[in-house]
């Protein structure tokens, strides 16, 4: 069979294809059987197992293999084993591969999230689901020629080779949450048209960063936090760019920066790996508990300045406006850049729509909220918001440090024949909380979308 037939075998009716090696499996009659949930096995029908199966080591055994086999109906044909040829005049050719599992928002650049039912299958989000949020060509960097430069307010600065930055300041590792200002952007869509990426609620994952304190080679560099009157801002300009050569940029204020407590980092590391190119490889910034669109990828120079960054995406994106603010009206340089985002929280299981079992529902989801605010409850409503439980907040490393979300779940008895209208809201430890609906939060860019999320779902007589 070629690559495009099994393609065509991807839902129970269809019947459900996927490829190991050269060899094809019909997997219809497992499905059901699958001891993730049917959910988690069609993510790969259609298409090859072996990126799904190198997240979960579970798979990597003989009696996993001797089932399949069972399934086995035909080879690939080898002449659709070759990858197709690159297209060298295309500025995105260059991009790395990325995992089969991740919903892409857009391919050039490339924007994608994972599928809500894998995003809380584990605190730290695999390096191959992380959500990617690419503004330009992903550049490729030699690490033994990378330097990054690093400018203080008086002229003097830093030139450091990634060894140097390795060897030179002490390691630090903090576990943060990422997430889009965009996320759940596609809620705001169906109040009124925005501009932008449709989100849904994967553009937020959480990883254990190891890297350079900013703070540590922001001293070295000269710069204290008396630099001058007024606010200074810390700028970061990343090695991607736009045709122009104009690259991503943004800032924080120096404050920020320069806080033990904030634990800004010059990151290499993710999740004990080396970042994956996506993600910013050799060096990016992870700002914990402020926006991911300040933590700049690739990056190239830091510099402290009396202003922000210049950047396009700095000043004129990621602001928040009135609802009645349109295209027509906006003024960027009315509103502040986002830093700190709003509590948050969404459901990830049972996905909308879906018909559930008659007996205990388990619903899922993840809370977060920014600026280091931990989340310290969860409220679950199964009938629209009149009623409401507590869910069960999952462990969590690093208590009190807050730049992580929380894992969530309750389990609740739900009667055969019955709608169920769930929804969400989180509270964090400043009793901060999500507002109830979209409307009155909606702005033109479609950012900061933290209403209560509600799926509906059905249960089976």
């Amino acid at each position: 069979y070629t690559r495009a037939e099994v393609a065509q075998h991807r839902t129970p009716k269809e019947r459900v294809w996927v490829t190991y090696g050269t060899d094809v499996f019909d997997v219809t009659e497992f499905v059901e059987l699958h001891p993730g949930g049917p959910d988690k096995i069609l993510l790969a029908a259609g298409g090859a197992l072996e990126p799904f199966w190198a997240l979960y080591a579970v798979h990597s055994q003989p009696h996993v293999l001797e089932l399949l086999r069972d399934y086995k109906v035909g080879e690939l044909s080898p002449e659709d084993a070759a990858p197709p040829p690159g297209d060298t005049a295309d500025p995105f050719a260059g991009d790395p591969p990325r995992h089969p599992a991740l919903r892409v928002n857009s391919l050039k650049p490339f924007n994608a999230e994972p599928p809500p039912e894998l995003l809380t299958q584990s605190f730290l989000t695999p390096n191959e689901l992380f959500f990617t949020r690419n503004h330009l060509p992903v550049p490729a960097v030699e690490p033994g020629s990378y330097r990054l430069r690093v400018e203080g307010p008086g002229g003097r600065a830093l030139s450091l080779s990634l060894s140097e930055l390795r060897q030179r300041f002490p390691k630090h590792e903090v576990t943060a949450t990422l997430q889009c200002a965009g996320n759940r952007r596609s809620e705001m869509s169906r109040v009124r048209p925005v501009k932008g990426l449709a989100w849904d609620i994967g553009a937020i994952s959480t990883a254990r960063w190891g890297g350079a304190r900013l703070r540590d080679v922001l001293l070295a560099a000269g710069v204290r936090d008396n630099t001058g009157d007024g606010e200074w801002h810390v700028c970061f300009e990343g090695l991607d760019a736009d045709a122009s050569g104009t690259p991503y940029g943004a800032s924080i204020p120096l404050k920020r920066a320069l806080s033990a407590e904030a634990e800004v980092l010059l990151a290499y590391e993710m999740n004990g790996r080396e970042l994956p190119r996506d993600h910013g490889f050799p060096v990016r910034v992870v700002v914990p508990g402020v926006v991911g669109a300040r933590s700049v990828k690739w990056l190239r120079s830091v510099a402290v300045s009396p202003s922000e960054s210049p950047s396009h995406w700095q000043q004129n994106d990621y602001k928040g406006f009135c609802p009645s603010v349109d295209w027509d009206s906006v003024d960027f340089g009315a509103a502040p850049a986002i830093q700190e985002l709003p509590v948050q929280s969404a459901i990830t299981e049972p996905r909308p729509g879906a018909a559930v079992p008659a007996g205990e529902l388990t619903v899922k989801g993840y809370a977060w909220s920014g600026g280091g605010r931990e989340v310290v409850r969860v409220d679950v409503s199964l009938d629209g918001g009149r009623t409401w439980r507590e869910a069960e907040l999952g462990p969590r490393p690093e208590r009190g440090r807050g730049w992580a979300w929380a894992l969530w779940e309750l389990r609740a008895p739900v009667p055969a024949g019955a709608r169920l209208d769930i929804v969400c809201k989180a509270v964090d430890r400043s009793y901060n909380v999500q507002p109830d609906t979209v409307g009155p939060i909606w702005n033109l860019r479609g950012v900061l979308s933290n209403a209560w999320h509600r799926v509906s779902v059905t249960v089976t007589k």
